[in-house]
């Protein structure tokens, strides 16, 4: 990024983002904005041991902030890993959380801090009707957020997705309290995702953008973010699988997700209802399969949303604009980036189609959708999912 302008800034967009390379020095000052001086650091396993954590538990340390460390988060989180890290920071005395990583440990570090607060069991609070407003909000626990990968966005979202092991369901956990107050953005964190990593995070980012954009509500501004997001995407996506330690392409993928996540509050659709039930019961990763349904739910919609996608290919100034242009170019993209075909090629197969079916039409996202889908409608993009036929 050297001979380029540089790629920092601070944000409020929706949340307070300190941008660029090196930022993860300013956790300190951080913590001390929010008045935290005892916080938790949630993080995956895969994390909690590398230099990145332990030198920011370390440098905490160094400036009189005592930093605690859960990390005991499933890539598809559940319940028991927000039981367990609340009960963390309960007996540890902490009063603040520093959720570090990527979308699981984000989410579950964002429902530790608001249950900090809570008496009422998680699934209380549902996305669903006015659940959040039966929240106590006095006690939810000041978050600060440093993403790792570049895809779900969830650093500027006010949601957690858990797995609620007694009904095999992903749940969306809502509250505006959920949304970090501090984000930490530091592309060089993401230099060491491994090049499969990178591809299932950054087609999360772009299932984020798409099916913001696609949705049916008047939300002008969401579009642009959403368009721009995609476009990001496009120029950035390929380079950063294949150039590792491309800082440029690493912050413009990093902006990408959280444009990704700033645009749905919109509405996401079908590629989401068909993912969650399928991470929920064969633990997959939610960006890979994200990535896997998109074409199929395309072509379910697309007579709902020819017209937006002819102007998206203008946009993103693909040849001959057109819904098929806008299709082409991500069959393209995900052939490049080595993305699967089919949820075949991820395991699953046509033994459990009625149950993922019934659980994708009443996925809080089906309602997002640009073609209203039932079970049906959602029994025939699995079918065409798993056998990949457009």
């Amino acid at each position: 990024m050297n001979d380029k302008p540089e790629l920092k800034g601070n944000w409020n967009f929706p949340t307070a983002v300190r941008f660029g390379v090196g930022r993860i020095a300013e956790l300190g000052d951080a913590c001390r904005e929010l008045g935290t001086t005892r916080p938790l650091i949630v993080t995956d396993p895969g994390l909690a041991g590398l230099p990145m954590v332990q030198e920011a538990i370390a440098s905490n340390q160094a400036q009189g902030i005592s930093t605690g460390l859960f990390s005991d988060v499933k890539s598809n989180p559940i319940g028991r890993n927000v039981d367990d890290g609340l009960k963390h920071y309960r007996d540890g005395g902490h009063d603040g959380v520093i959720a570090f990583g990527g979308g699981s440990a984000l989410d579950t570090a964002k429902a530790i801090a608001f249950m900090a607060g809570q008496q009422k069991p998680m699934w209380d609070f549902e996305d669903a009707g006015d659940n959040w407003k039966a929240a106590q909000t006095d006690d939810i626990a000041p978050i600060i957020a440093i993403p790792t990968t570049a895809g779900t966005g969830s650093e500027v979202g006010r949601a957690s997705v858990i797995v609620n092991e007694a009904t095999a369901t992903k749940m969306v956990i809502f509250h505006p309290k959920m949304l970090p107050a501090i984000v930490i953005e530091d592309p060089a964190l993401t230099v060491g995702l491994p090049p499969a990593i990178t591809a299932a995070t950054g087609m999360d980012a772009l299932a984020h953008c798409l099916e913001a954009y696609c949705a049916p509500p008047f939300h002008p501004m969401a579009d642009g973010i959403a368009v721009e997001g995609m476009r990001l995407v496009k120029q950035w996506l390929p380079t950063a699988v294949r150039q590792g330690n491309n800082l440029e392409a690493r912050a413009n993928m990093m902006v990408a997700a959280s444009m990704g996540a700033t645009a749905f509050q919109k509405g996401l659709g079908a590629i989401h209802s068909l993912s969650h039930p399928v991470g929920a019961h064969y633990d997959t990763h939610h960006g890979l399969t994200n990535a896997v349904v998109m074409p199929y739910v395309l072509a379910f919609n697309r007579a709902a949303i020819e017209e937006k996608l002819i102007r998206l290919a203008a946009w993103l100034d693909l040849p001959k604009p057109s819904f098929q242009a806008v299709m082409d170019w991500v069959l393209q993209l995900r052939e490049e980036i080595e993305i699967p075909h089919t949820l075949k090629e991820l395991g699953v197969g046509d033994d459990r189609l009625d149950e993922l079916s019934e659980m994708a039409a009443v996925d809080p996202t089906a309602g997002g959708n640009p073609i209203p889908a039932g079970p049906a409608e959602m029994k025939a993009m699995f079918i065409s999912a798993i056998e990949g036929r457009l």
